[in-house]
């Protein structure tokens, strides 16, 4: 088998970069170890509106379970502060069905495609890779590729064969443990996140609502903690008395919140998505960063490609790293900052901002936020604060 491109995983960057690749003319191959593309799910499931538009993705109801208007946090003393839009801001999709459809979009835009398929090792001719090995339903399979896409997430199996540096220690990371349940008594039109050191250390717990009185709930903690993201999860649903009997599906997961992978091409592969750490440090969510990424990506092996000029793809790390790299930083940095946070911190900023303010925050656009804070006599009063926001200056 030999194509111009193997893309290794179907979650959502490797089909972006399929669908992108495919579309020019180029033969691709999209592989991915499940049996079901888009199963089991790892994800809460909500992405911003924008995304549809962006990466032109059609905006289907079948993969969409709910709309949603905004969001609103709760501080650890129970202090809210509220984000609510007039117009649809995000959605919470089913994952199962999403990831399937963007595989299916890429095989309308002339990509092959292989589910049940595990690429073991990658294939080396005089020291150049060549193509990967794979077995497909038991069976192996050498397939030839120009160029290859490790889009095989947290723990890429073809970045490490490709001898690209994707370590990060434990504390990078956010194990997440989530239940798809019936609950009742929050507003099903925003998602909910629950702050506090005794609540999700280093975290949050999530609400995504899917139905009036059905969401994913969840959580994610620093996977270097000694107790379980499990445990926490259980803790608060039992302290805010919700009932653990209806219980239709549960989910874990290792979340890269920093550790961003540095060389994002080798030679002729290329890393994207969770595989490269490509995810936002402060909430955790991956899913648009991995499209941009994908798409940054694509744009250069469609060059490479028509130049025939493989050193071309070194300008997707380049271009990634000058486009979304700083911004990245910057959040990873917020994410540090929000660590050193006492529960009596959280209840002080989440009094102070405004929903405004928590767009900004989300976005990594937090200079004009922490300068107001850093006017307020709550936080004037106290140096061990007003440190911790000079330093995000």
């Amino acid at each position: 088998m030999k194509y111009d491109v193997v893309v290794v995983g179907s979650g959502v960057a490797g089909p972006t970069v399929a669908r992108d690749v495919a579309k020019a003319g180029f033969s691709v191959l999209l592989v991915d170890k499940k049996a079901a593309i888009g199963t089991p799910k790892q994800c809460a499931e909500g992405i911003t509106i924008e995304v549809f538009k962006e990466f032109d993705i059609p905006y289907d109801k079948r993969f969409i379970n709910r709309e949603i208007y905004g969001a609103k946090i709760y501080s650890p003393s129970g202090y809210t502060a509220e984000l609510r839009y007039k117009h649809v801001s995000g959605v919470i999709l089913e994952r199962k069905v999403f990831d399937k459809m963007l595989a299916y979009y890429a095989a309308k835009a002339g990509a092959e495609v292989l589910a049940r398929t595990e690429v073991v090792d990658v294939i080396r001719r005089n020291g150049k890779i060549v193509g990967v090995r794979a077995k497909h339903e038991g069976e192996p399979l050498e397939i030839e590729a120009k160029v290859i896409v490790a889009a095989d997430g947290v723990e890429s199996t073809i970045a490490r064969k490709a001898g690209i540096n994707t370590y990060a220690p434990p504390h990078e990371f956010d194990s997440g443990y989530e239940y798809e349940m019936l609950i009742e008594g929050y507003d099903p039109d925003l998602i909910h996140l629950f702050f506090g050191n005794e609540v999700a250390p280093r975290g949050y717990v999530w609400i995504f609502p899917k139905d009036e009185d059905r969401a994913n709930v969840g959580i994610g903690i620093a996977s270097d903690h000694p107790q379980t993201a499990k445990y926490y999860l259980d803790k608060w649903l039992k302290e805010n008395n919700i009932p653990m009997r209806k219980i239709l599906e549960v989910n874990v997961g290792l979340v890269p919140v920093g550790g961003f992978v540095k060389e994002l091409v080798k030679d002729n592969v290329l890393v994207v998505g969770d595989a490269a750490r490509q995810v936002n440090p402060v909430h955790g969510g991956g899913m648009k960063e991995a499209m941009k990424a994908a798409s940054i990506a694509a744009k250069w092996i469609i060059k490479a490609l028509e130049e025939e000029n493989l050193e071309l793809l070194k300008n997707y790390s380049e271009e990634w790293w000058r486009t979304e790299g700083p911004r990245m930083e910057k959040l990873l940095k917020l994410r540090k900052a929000m660590e050193k946070l006492t529960d009596e911190d959280l209840d002080v900023f989440v009094q102070l901002v405004s929903g405004t303010d928590l767009e900004k925050l989300a976005g990594g656009n937090y200079l004009e936020v922490v300068k107001a804070l850093m006017k307020h006599p709550k936080v004037l009063m106290s140096r061990r604060r007003l440190e911790i926001l000079k330093a995000l200056l």
